[in-house]
């Protein structure tokens, strides 16, 4: 005789449906204040002119940029063989980045932290948490 060896025939409970996440165009609305982050790989050496112009893009909106941070992957010897690789499946950026990207959020009073890179609904919700405000990536809206 086959008896089932689960304790618990009760289907499997679900957290429940977190909060949406709100979009990029009201984080990003004209007066705002943001700190810009942007993950590249060692090998891109156009990072500095990629964030200027997202910076400019936003800037056209009305939107200030109060701070920037760039994550390099693939600089040190380490980090070449994984770059085509997120540092962070749940930030995207390392642990570190993210702890400094914190402090500049909080020392100059930014609403938002805007990421140049897409960003997962999970990264952008963890991050939120981490910092303390709503964080967006620049690919989910309109161009900047």
């Amino acid at each position: 005789m086959h008896r089932d060896l689960r304790r618990d025939h009760r289907s499997a409970r679900r957290a429940p449906a977190a909060d949406p996440l709100p979009p990029v165009r009201s984080v990003l609305a004209e007066g705002a204040a943001v700190v810009l982050v942007g993950l590249f790989s060692g090998k891109r050496k156009d990072f500095a002119s990629v964030m200027d112009a997202a910076a400019a893009g936003l800037t056209d909106r009305g939107v200030r940029v109060l701070g920037r941070a760039v994550q390099r992957r693939g600089v040190s010897d380490g980090g070449v063989r994984g770059m085509s690789r997120p540092l962070s499946s749940r930030t995207l950026i390392g642990r570190g980045k993210a702890r400094e990207v914190a402090v500049v959020r909080e020392a100059t009073g930014a609403d938002a932290v805007a990421f140049v890179n897409p960003l997962t609904d999970r990264q952008r919700r963890l991050l939120t948490e981490l910092f303390g405000c709503p964080t967006v990536s620049l690919t989910d809206g309109p161009a900047p």
